[in-house]
């Protein structure tokens, strides 16, 4: 089984990390920035190429693993081959692959960061194919990799998608809030890391309402009213504190009318 990786950056440097562990030849690493292509290619002893005419036309599988809105660039210059082209896209239709004759969607569900190592068998890939047989081919290669492959959509991936950007990049980008107002009072992030850590097990064990705590969820307002005047004068943080307060306050309402 053949492979060409499209695309240098974290989902393309971990698919062709883990597709090398399982004994996948992978033919190239494309890059319009030739140096990137070299440093993944190397790791994963492929050819680096920047020019997406010199792709060779022998390989089984070519994944597009680029930035969404490049998606479209890169299959218009690609040249017309004969394995399974699929992208890596939560919201992309496969229909942007439709001037090949095999194409569908190759969507590890994870995030991805260069140099941090991933157990792709802990990672849901769903997969969509424009024929039964596309699809049962790109099934069957991510079940080298993973222990969890799914049919899925369009609407099942973007949905996936959109829950993703709440649970963990809206979530990352609270963490960074958090490091903020530690670090200005001298103080270090070191300190709520046990917390983040509970809370998300807590979470992933007894679902995340029922694993909410905190003064929203207590509605307590002399509490959530010294919390803003310990923020000052940074509005931004205060209108963060009171959306997610209020979201949170009736979160709970809705609970408890569930179990009335």
């Amino acid at each position: 089984m053949k492979v060409i990786i499209l695309g240098s950056g974290n989902v393309a440097y971990h698919i062709a990390l883990t597709f090398k562990k399982k004994g996948i030849k992978i033919l190239q690493i494309y890059s319009r920035n030739y140096s990137n292509a070299k440093e993944l290619a190397e790791i994963v002893d492929a050819e680096a190429i920047s020019d997406l005419n010199k792709i060779n036309d022998s390989a089984d599988f070519y994944f597009i693993a680029v930035s969404d809105k490049a998606i479209s660039e890169v299959v218009g210059k690609m040249p017309q081959v004969s394995g399974i082209v699929s992208h890596t896209a939560g919201c992309v239709p496969i229909s942007v692959l439709d001037k090949f004759s095999f194409y569908g969607s190759f969507y590890p569900f994870q995030t991805f960061t260069k140099g941090r190592e991933i157990d792709f068998n802990k990672i849901y890939i769903f997969i969509e194919g424009n024929n039964k047989e596309t699809e049962q081919k790109l099934t069957e290669i991510a079940l080298l990799i993973s222990n969890q492959v799914e049919i899925a959509d369009l609407d099942k991936r973007a949905t996936l998608h959109l829950a993703a950007v709440f649970g963990c990049n809206f979530t990352n980008h609270l963490y960074s809030i958090s490091q903020k107002i530690l670090e200005d009072a001298g103080l270090s992030f070191d300190y709520i890391k046990p917390i983040i850590e509970e809370t998300a097990l807590k979470s992933c064990e007894i679902e995340p309402y029922n694993a909410q705590t905190g003064p929203a969820k207590r509605k307590d307002l002399e509490i959530m009213n010294f919390h803003q005047k310990k923020l000052g004068d940074n509005k931004k943080i205060i209108e963060f504190y009171n959306l997610f307060s209020s979201s949170i306050m009736n979160m709970n309402d809705i609970g408890e009318n569930i179990e009335k």
